[in-house]
């Protein structure tokens, strides 16, 4: 701590203080130089002596709201509202996150008048800081926003942003969804539904494609065969290559089972069209139980499934997930993937253009192959300035999320505000982080990577949910234009 340094002399019950000098205090709040020329280039280098003068003092002279704006004032900067000084430093208000576990925090300062250590003018920068992060993506947009709102203003202003977590629990439980059995979710996929969506089973696509290759098997002379070999050795060249993936997602049931004759492949092919339709059907329910939900959706699902193992993961994950006792008092309603299906590919597209919108978090599972789709979904979700968590389940793809992909960090678009995706690398974590963003109890951690850059860290996962560059020109030409509805 700052706070005086308190040293007993020889006279027992005497006691004298050592000041605080200026490089102590430049050290210790280092982390709050971004450089921006609005509150965060307050203390620095040219800030006046007596600032610092002021503030190494602050046990025998406190800073009350007009001290601190005489101080502000000396320094070039602009004077704090009476609500803005209370509520960053004299309260622990009911907030989108516990300011109370941010550094330093003290519950003798609440209710106090005045700033009266280094520590309290510390914790209450710090939540200045987290909240313009969060909210602005500017220190100094941030101040000249918050320090002309009223005390019922702020309340509103971050009330706004507060989870109802008891509201959730009220709800009780939603319609679920049917379910499913686990082996044959494969079966729901477009990539089925193209296979097998027919009058008849002659008439379905790998009905076509299998009859087909089958019978140029048996010109050349060819005996029994597997389905397996079928497929991959009929797809070597040809026009048709493109589509051998669906064929051997839709056909995984029997893919070692050996063809004798064309009879035995279609009853090969009935059988597995007979699921299909059953599987289907449940689909096409639950997507109208989902859309019922849509209005109170929590959390949707995004992922790419490609093959019937990734389709049993999914399921694996959804039931690990929202079956936690830990998530069970919020009465969760979520999109699992692997239950869900559309008439045709167009109203997928819109389906989950909807819950994209209208859900209060995503969960991207990111599998082992990036795609299109999944991303599209998670890029949404960030651009609308939602809570995204990306669950990649090595530590490897969770770097390649945290540090390399492009669309882990992406802009708000109705705020301009840099967002970040959250990264956990264990089903765990993502259980972690639903239930602190429910409960309004993200923890968040300041960090200067380089100098004057700043960025605010998920503490849970120590990814970087906000940042303000320091790049002067980039920053300043951002913010003239990003707002500027010039045409």
């Amino acid at each position: 701590t700052l706070n005086r340094q308190i040293r007993r002399s020889a006279k027992v019950g005497e006691w004298r203080s050592t000041r605080i000098d200026r490089h102590e205090i430049l050290d210790r709040f280092k982390i709050f130089e971004g450089g921006s020329g609005g509150l965060d280039s307050w203390l620095g280098p040219k800030t006046p002596d007596e600032v610092f003068e002021a503030l190494g003092d602050l046990e025998n002279r406190p800073l009350t709201q007009a001290r601190l704006n005489q101080l502000l004032t000396l320094s070039h900067e602009a004077p704090i509202s009476k609500p803005l000084f209370t509520y960053y430093w004299l309260e622990a208000p009911t907030h989108p996150y516990d300011v109370t576990k941010l550094p330093g925090y003290d519950e003798r300062w609440v209710g106090l008048q005045q700033i009266e250590s280094i520590d309290q003018l510390y914790w209450g920068l710090y939540r200045f800081y987290v909240d313009a992060l969060l909210f602005f993506g500017s220190v100094r947009t941030a101040f000249q926003r918050l320090r002309q709102l009223s005390a019922s203003e702020l309340t509103q202003f971050f009330g706004e942003s507060l989870f109802d977590t008891l509201g959730m629990s009220g709800r009780g439980d939603p319609l679920t969804p049917a379910l499913i059995a686990r082996d044959n979710r494969y079966l729901i996929s477009e990539m089925a539904c193209k296979s097998f969506d027919a009058a008849s089973v002659p008439e379905g696509e790998l009905a076509q494609v299998m009859v087909r290759l089958h019978r140029e098997h048996l010109d050349k002379g060819g005996g029994p065969i597997t389905a397996r070999q079928l497929l991959t050795g009929g797809f070597e060249r040809g026009e048709n290559q493109t589509i051998q993936p669906q064929l051997l997602l839709s056909a995984d049931d029997f893919l070692e089972e050996v063809i004798s004759d064309e009879i035995g492949l279609l009853e090969k092919i009935e059988r597995v069209a007979l699921e299909f339709e059953k599987a289907r059907a449940v689909a096409l329910k639950n997507t109208q139980r989902y859309l019922s939900m849509v209005g109170d959706l929590d959390v949707y699902v995004a992922t790419s499934m490609r093959d019937r193992n990734d389709f049993r993961s999914m399921a694996d994950f959804c039931e690990t997930i929202f079956s936690d006792s830990k998530l069970e008092p919020l009465k969760l309603r979520y999109f699992d993937p692997t239950l869900s299906a559309a008439a045709n590919h167009e109203d997928k597209g819109l389906i989950e253009c909807l819950m994209v919108k209208c859900t209060k978090v995503l969960i991207l599972n990111a599998g082992v192959r990036d795609s299109y789709g999944k991303d599209a979904e998670a890029a949404m979700a960030l651009s609308l300035g939602k809570p995204v968590i990306v669950y990649a389940d090595t530590a490897e793809r969770g770097r390649f999320f945290r540090d390399v992909h492009p669309l882990s960090r992406l802009i708000d678009f109705k705020t301009g505000v840099a967002v970040g995706a959250m990264i956990a690398t264990s089903p765990s974590e993502v259980v972690e982080l639903l239930w602190r963003i429910f409960n309004n109890d993200v923890e968040y951690e300041l960090v200067q990577p380089r100098s004057r850059y700043l960025t605010l860290k998920e503490k849970t996962t120590d990814s970087v949910v906000r940042l303000q560059t320091n790049d002067e020109l980039l920053r300043e030409t951002f913010w003239n234009h990003y707002h500027n509805d010039i045409r």
